[in-house]
């Protein structure tokens, strides 16, 4: 019965071991899913703040062509002869 004994010890021991090492990756994987739910909300929110630049920079660059259209030809025509 000795013999028996230690060996139960002994698994006890190890299936303790192991129930710890799984909370570990429980716990492990949670901290990741959540890490990987804030990213994925950045990311998205960082793809809608350069969509809406770039707006802007096309909005912005309509308007300086529609003003370079609107200068004196003659003022274009003596800045081109420097």
């Amino acid at each position: 019965m000795q013999g028996i004994s230690n060996y139960s010890d002994g698994m006890e021991s190890d299936l303790k071991v192991l129930e710890e090492k799984l909370i570990q990756l429980i716990e492990l994987c949670q901290s990741l899913r959540s890490e990987n739910l804030q990213l994925r909300q950045d990311l998205a929110q960082a793809q809608d703040d350069t969509r809406q630049l770039k707006e802007q920079m096309a909005q912005a660059s309509t308007k300086l062509e529609a003003l370079i259209d609107r200068l004196p030809q003659e003022d274009v025509v003596s800045e081109s002869a420097l």
